[in-house]
């Protein structure tokens, strides 16, 4: 498997190591924390990205944090986390601002890997930072989608040809695409698309409808039966999709 050059160079542990096949590769992932994002989504998806196991290296990045979303500090990482947000798109555009969203989108381009959940996969579409060449629209009150609110639910989806029960809150629908680099991962019972594999220049964008990355706290404060939470690894099979 030849992986892309940025991901590859992210397996090394410093400047100052040699990368070996006895060494323990580690993923450099930059999560984004700022105003474009909801309370506790940022942090939600740091910890659940955490823990997939040590060779996962995750910071925050942000207007308030140490290191803004820039060009210069994105060559550090692998993958770019979008996490989820509000219900106001234009709102979290304007907090991305226009320079954040060139150094994202140059990320990419140059070989970087976008994932984007639930807001951070609306902001990835052609009128937004314009990451995928297609619009992205809500699957609530599509045909034969069982949700008609923005209420917290769980969801049933085909994760990868498993049935799946993922937390989700107005979450979007990918349309399906004959695009090269495009590959549906996930759908939902109406066979709508619940997550997607594109690609950017050289860099890799999967996105999520529903929330692979929501953990217990979710679901107890949703009031959803814990019995609901997915019973597989589907966050880890997102990031798989960046090594192909």
């Amino acid at each position: 498997m030849q992986l892309p050059w940025r991901l590859a160079a992210s397996f090394c542990l410093a400047a100052s190591c040699h990368c070996t096949a006895a060494a323990q590769p580690v993923v450099h992932v930059a999560v984004y924390l700022g105003a474009a994002g909801c309370d506790d989504c940022s942090e939600t998806a740091r910890e659940a990205i955490e823990a997939m196991g040590p060779s996962y290296k995750v910071d925050f990045i942000g207007p308030k944090e140490a290191r803004d979303v820039t060009s210069a500090t994105l060559r550090g990482y692998a993958i770019y986390v979008q996490p989820g947000g509000g219900q106001d798109i234009p709102a979290a555009l304007r907090a991305m601002g226009e320079r954040r969203i060139a150094a994202v989108r140059d990320f990419v381009s140059r070989g970087g890997g976008y994932l984007g959940l639930c807001m951070g996969a609306y902001l990835a579409d052609r009128d937004n930072m314009g990451l995928i060449e297609d619009e992205v629209d809500g699957e609530v009150g599509r045909p034969g989608f069982p949700v008609t609110t923005s209420d917290e639910v769980a969801v049933s989806v085909r994760w990868k040809g498993r049935l799946e029960s993922i937390f989700f809150q107005d979450g979007p629908y990918f349309q399906k695409s004959a695009r090269r680099g495009f590959r549906a991962l996930a759908t939902y019972g109406n066979g709508d698309v619940a997550a997607a594999r594109y690609t950017f220049g050289r860099g890799t964008v999967v996105l999520s409808s529903p929330h692979p990355e929501a953990d217990r706290s979710w679901f107890e404060q949703a009031g959803i039966p814990l019995d609901r939470m997915p019973g597989t690894p589907v966050l880890r099979s997102l990031f798989d999709e960046f090594g192909r």
